[in-house]
């Protein structure tokens, strides 16, 4: 029993799709196994236009593995692959590598060549080689929009700064991971040392703008942080591209070349260009109080 797809962010929508696979599998006494691929595919049909990703590829197998499915299965993308029709596809994949019994899928599943195959044909194909097509409804959007739970709409949520949406849809807070880099230590030098954390161009985040959210190293420890997601109009005029620097409360530890998850929980404001060191002093003291209420 299988389902297929990109599963970028794991959300509610992917979820809900593998809960299914995993009943139906246990009723039928067969395994479970999510179907997915080593990039999205968008990186390789149309790389010009192709999204940033809600998680890169350990997150994924990390999300996918806490839903109990019993295996993924990581199927290489290239331009061959993205060459080959709907039928060889399935003839390839789901019938001779995975002797799929039963499939699962979202009622708008679309794959192979220019997308040209759908729920409809593959169930052709499964009545042909014997396979059962399950479809499902989509979920739908918790803020009442009529839309299904999507990837698409979680990134549009992030790009509106709205880490509370992107959260419900996405089940969990939003989370981004990077490696904590040396920056200009300007933040220390004012009582306010952050971890810059150097995030992969390819991963989606958030607006710029001042944020509540958590950081956890390696071995585990969590703090609560003041997130910075921008390019410090303060100091710079033209920065090339946003920085994510994140204030752990109540902490002085080194955190230099060590990997960082950080978790977008709360907006806290937009971000702006101060008058000088002491406006700026004065409004980084309101956003840490800020995250100390929202986190206690």
């Amino acid at each position: 029993m299988i389902t297929i797809g990109a599963y970028d962010g794991v959300h509610r929508g992917h979820q809900e799709v593998i809960s299914q696979v995993r009943t139906l599998a246990a009723a039928l006494n067969a395994r479970s196994a999510v179907v997915t691929f080593d990039r999205h595919p968008a990186s390789v049909v149309r790389p010009e236009s192709a999204p940033r990703l809600l998680t890169d590829a350990e997150q994924r197998l990390e999300l996918l593995e806490a839903t109990g499915v019993d295996a993924t299965v990581i199927v290489a993308f290239d331009q061959t692959q993205s060459e080959e029709s709907p039928t060889d596809f399935v003839e390839r994949v789901l019938v001779r590598a995975l002797g799929t019994r039963a499939i699962v899928v979202g009622e708008d599943f679309h794959f192979g060549k220019d997308r040209a195959g759908n729920v409809s044909l593959l169930s052709e194909l499964g009545r042909i080689r014997d396979f059962e097509v399950i479809p499902l409804g989509l979920l739908g959007r918790p803020d009442g929009v009529e839309e299904p739970v999507s990837s698409t709409a979680i990134r549009r949520a992030l790009a509106g700064g709205d880490v509370g949406l992107a959260a419900e849809m996405l089940g969990r807070p939003f989370e981004a991971r990077g490696v904590v880099v040396a920056g200009d230590q300007r933040g220390r030098t004012i009582g306010f040392p952050t971890a810059n954390v150097q995030v992969p161009g390819q991963i989606c985040l958030p607006a710029d703008g001042v944020y509540a959210g958590w950081y956890q190293r390696p071995d585990g420890q969590r703090y609560r942080v003041a997130i910075n997601l921008g390019r410090r109009p303060t100091f710079y005029e033209h920065a090339d591209a946003s920085l994510l620097e994140a204030h752990l409360l109540d902490a002085d530890v080194d955190l230099y070349g060590e990997p960082a998850r950080v978790q977008f929980t709360h907006f806290l404001r937009g971000e702006r260009k101060f008058d000088g060191i002491g406006a700026l002093m004065t409004q980084l003291a309101v956003d840490v109080d800020s995250v100390r209420q929202l986190l206690s």
